[in-house]
């Protein structure tokens, strides 16, 4: 837990915000909080029907990404120490990413054990990089590797 303000208080903060950007937005959503562990906490944005909230997730989550660093900025201008981890989630947005991004490593990976050639991935965010990492850590056929240099930051998949 940070120094200054628990976990819950930041949660209330960051919710206190998402709820007056929706409603600004006039975008009809609930925003729920959920601790993931001790020093970190995910706020989820879901509405039903979902379809307008893709505005808030944007092309490959870039607006999304914008959303939760701004929401930790406001919790962090309302917190006299630093904050623990905020993360926001749109419409399980993050979840049917990561799970996608799973199912294109292990594809990726099945062709680079195919060919014997190693595979450059396109520029990914740091999470999405983690995510194809994570899909292939226990495939021991290949291995992965991370190069460049942010934001044009991509994964290797290698023959192991």
């Amino acid at each position: 837990m940070a120094e200054g303000i628990s976990l819950q208080e930041q949660g209330a903060i960051a919710k206190e915000f998402l709820v007056g950007l929706l409603a600004s937005m006039q975008i009809n959503a609930e925003v729920g909080i959920r601790e993931i562990d001790a020093e970190t906490i995910e706020l989820s944005v879901n509405a039903n029907p979902p379809t307008e909230l893709g505005i808030l997730v944007g092309p490959r989550g870039t607006t999304l990404q914008a959303l939760q660093e701004v929401t930790r900025t406001v919790v962090q201008s309302k917190s006299p120490a630093r904050t623990d981890r905020i993360l926001v989630d749109v419409a399980q947005y993050r979840e049917r990413r990561v799970a996608a991004l799973g199912r294109f490593a292990a594809q990726v990976a099945s062709e680079v054990v195919e060919t014997g050639e190693e595979r450059a991935l396109e520029p990914m965010s740091a999470a999405d990089r983690k995510a194809v990492h994570d899909a292939l850590t226990e495939n021991t056929a290949v291995s992965t590797r991370s190069e460049g240099e942010d934001p044009r930051r991509f994964v290797v998949i290698a023959p192991a």
